[in-house]
């Protein structure tokens, strides 16, 4: 059966390169990142899922008031892929957990979710219609967080235009993300031009921008020990 707590919020204590491991055993979920002061630093930056799982792994997890029938099947873990598309890139990530991992991957066992996410820092990108964006890396490969051709402001982009060009603030394309990502990640540079022509037009007479947010991550290896647990990642260029 399904874990349906009372709700939950999951904080980031730091945002370094390690590994940060919450249950999501809740009905409804949070994962949050906020400004945490941290051996004199603070951190910063948005959600980049690493793992998320649903399943049981460990017979004292999420064991308490159930029957041994119920948390003795340790062997039993499935990937949950929805878990990054609704999170990676965003500060803040909230989701209805029941029902995300279907078909039950182990009937009759008491089950959780598993979530392992690294904070990392973003940039931004914005280009009004007609003009290139320029996205760079200095160190590491592109990864793009969240990608929009569109407007969702009535200030980005308004100089010079018509009132009636800056009304519809709840204007998106719903390809963005996808050209953007396929054109860009992985890269160590890329241009692209925000224009109906490469997005079509998402909101007819809205003067539009394009708005990209990016980070610059280096390839991760995981160091394991302990029965496989994860708990330290090296990153290099």
């Amino acid at each position: 059966s399904e874990a349906t707590s009372t709700p939950s919020t999951v904080t980031a204590e730091s945002c370094s390169l390690s590994v940060s491991s919450y249950l999501l055993v809740s009905f409804f979920h949070l994962i949050k990142l906020q400004n945490q002061m941290h051996s004199g630093h603070y951190y910063t930056g948005v959600i980049s899922v690493q793992s998320a799982t649903y399943g049981r792994t460990s017979s004292q997890i999420c064991s308490a008031g159930r029957p041994r029938s119920q948390i003795s099947n340790t062997w039993c873990s499935k990937n949950v892929p929805v878990i990054f598309k609704r999170c990676n890139g965003l500060r803040t990530c909230e989701f209805k957990a029941q029902g995300l991992a279907r078909p039950d991957p182990c009937f009759g066992t008491y089950k959780y979710y598993t979530t392992n996410y690294i904070c990392i820092t973003a940039e931004t990108s914005v280009t009004c219609d007609r003009g290139y964006g320029y996205l760079k890396c200095e160190h590491g490969k592109i990864q793009i967080n969240t990608a929009n051709y569109g407007r969702t402001d009535k200030t980005t982009c308004s100089q010079g235009r018509p009132s009636q060009q800056l009304q519809n603030t709840n204007c998106f394309s719903p390809n963005a993300l996808d050209f953007v990502s396929k054109r860009c990640e992985g890269k160590s540079s890329c241009s692209i031009l925000a224009s109906n022509s490469v997005f079509s037009d998402p909101c007819f007479g809205t003067f539009k921008y394009l708005n990209i947010s990016y980070s610059c991550v280096s390839k991760c290896k995981c160091y394991c020990i302990e029965k496989l647990y994860c708990i330290v990642f090296l990153c290099v260029d």
